[in-house]
Order: structure tokens, then sequence, then C-alpha cells
């Protein structure tokens, strides 16, 4: 298995750039960019810094769509029901679920694990421990993610629920349970694109307001794969964003134990 899967070229930063604390400030989520072009290689390294975003079991089960065409933006604005920061982007990174995929993925894993094992563990404690990489993303994984009109999940679900009598488990199994976890694990790649979008002074919007059946067919995706949210680029107008930024009293949401 090729490395650069799992290590993404990563370019060198020579200047200075903003403190974390001031890319988070920094980022909004702008309605309105300016007609100035921005730099794909800049957005396209900042999807590579995306790829660095934790991820369930390393599963790596989302696809990146850089869409630069000026054609393809604009049918991928009126996919994105019309909305301003559709409509003035200058380009758009859309995030793709690719549960699909996970058994390639699992396969890929396991080379990895097992490669580790034999590079970093003791020659004595090597066999055990690819045994149970072996069982891991040979056996657990690719039940998991499997899906097979529910039944799957409710097969699953009454397993966990029997051995949960007996010591601690997940029990957020079911198939769309699982489902949400390949969403949350590219939402994590998204806000670190955002995050590192905002360290180069470029501005984005997170849309979910779109017809995934639209935005499918532009990107000529395969069934098996979900909308996980469209991400516009661009550099801010002046009124590119909505008011002053606004959060419930830090208070109501933190709760130390």
């Amino acid at each position: 298995m090729s490395s650069t899967l799992w290590r993404p070229k990563i370019l060198l930063i020579k200047k200075q750039k903003m403190t974390f604390d001031e890319i988070v400030n920094y980022r909004r989520s702008v309605r309105h960019y300016k007609n100035i072009p921005i730099d794909s290689d800049i957005v396209k390294h900042c999807i590579e810094q995306a790829t660095l975003a934790p991820n369930s079991s390393n599963m790596q089960l989302w696809e990146f769509y850089h869409v630069t065409n000026p054609e393809i933006l604009k049918k991928l604005a009126v996919a994105c029901l019309g909305q301003q920061a559709a409509t003035t982007a200058q380009q758009m990174v859309v995030f793709v679920t690719r549960q699909d995929l996970h058994r390639k993925r699992a396969k890929e894993m396991l080379t990895l694990e097992t490669q580790n094992v034999q590079k970093n563990s003791p020659s004595e404690k090597q066999a055990k421990r690819i045994k149970t990489w072996n069982m891991y993303y040979g056996k657990v994984i690719p039940f998991l993610y499997s899906r097979f009109l529910g039944i799957l999940g409710v097969f699953r679900k009454i397993m966990v629920n029997l051995i949960g009598l007996f010591r601690a488990i997940t029990y957020q199994v079911s198939e769309n349970d699982v489902r949400v976890v390949v969403h949350k694990t590219c939402a994590l790649a998204a806000q670190t694109f955002m995050l590192a979008m905002a360290n180069e002074k470029y501005d984005t919007c997170p849309m979910e307001g779109f017809d995934s059946r639209k935005v499918k067919s532009i990107l000529n995706l395969p069934f098996g794969a979900e909308i996980n949210m469209v991400v516009s680029c661009g550099i801010r107008e002046e009124n590119g964003v909505w008011g002053d930024r606004m959060r419930v009293p830090f208070e109501e949401v933190y709760q130390r134990i």
C-alpha cells in the first residue's frame, strides 16, 4: 500500500501566520464574496491539511471535490438553492462521505497496522498484535460498516444489547448510527479545512441547504456516496458577514464535573 494515502504531503509555510485564537476568531460564515480570484493551489493545500483531521478508526471514508470550473460552479450554485454564498463563490469544496469504500479502506488499514507492528513491536509480541488487527479490520469493521436495508443494523443492536448485560459496550451500531459516525468524521475534515483557509485569510461558508441529488449528478458521484456539506470559498465583501457573532452564554453550555 502506498504510504501517500495516509501521509499527505504538507507544504512548508515560511511566513508567520495568525495564532490559533486569531484564526478561530477570524473564521466566519461568509455569505457574499468579492469578485476576486483566489489561488487554487492554496485551497488544495488547505484540503491536504483537512486530511489530517481525526477520524473514526482511521478509515478516512471521505472524498473532497475541489471545484474551480466556472460552469460547474454555476450549476452548483443552482443546486445550493441560489444562496448568495454560492452564487458569489470563487471556488467550492464538496465534502463527500464514502461508507461504501469501507472494505477497501479496512484492507489498507490492516496492511498499514501490520507494517507498524512489524516495525515497532518486540518480535515476541508481533504475532498477537497482528492477530488483533486482523480481527478488528478483517472482521469487526466490515461487520460494523456493512448495510443491508437496515437488517444488519437490527442484528447488531440485538447482539450488543445482550453483550451489554455483562460489560460496557458501544450501543450505537445501527446502520443509521454508523452513517452518523461517517458524517461526523467528514465534518471534522470540513472544519479543519475552514480553519486552514482562515489561516490563509481566505473565507468560507459551510452550506447544508442544497439539493443532494443535483449535487451528486453534477459531480457524477456513485450511488454509495453522500454529500456531507458544500463549502464555498472566496474573499469576503464588506457586507459578507451578517452581523456580529452571537453565541449563547458560555455558562449555559459548559459543565465542569
